[in-house]
């Protein structure tokens, strides 16, 4: 599961690199993994923003700590404006 990528304040999967094994999902805490073909309705900008981040930032090797503040976004809409490229 060498697939993801991060930011400043956000992860992102690279989408050749993802192997559709789903075991991420599950283990996504804020529920914001979704197959490709399960993407809820005005969330598919993202497979583009994925596929164009996963390019230019680090690949995570190993799982790391959750931000402090990761509660406090759970369920925040609108969040891709606070995004740091």
């Amino acid at each position: 599961m060498d697939c993801f990528y991060a930011g400043p304040n956000f992860l992102v999967i690279h989408p050749d690199e993802c192997i559709d094994c789903a075991l991420c999902e599950p283990e996504c805490p804020a529920e914001a993994i979704f197959a490709e073909d399960e993407i809820p309705k005005g969330q598919e900008n993202f497979l583009e923003l994925n596929a164009e981040l996963s390019e230019i930032w680090p690949n995570i090797t190993e799982q790391g700590e959750h931000p402090a503040d990761a509660t406090e976004w759970d369920g925040v809409k609108n969040k891709l404006q606070y995004l740091e490229r």
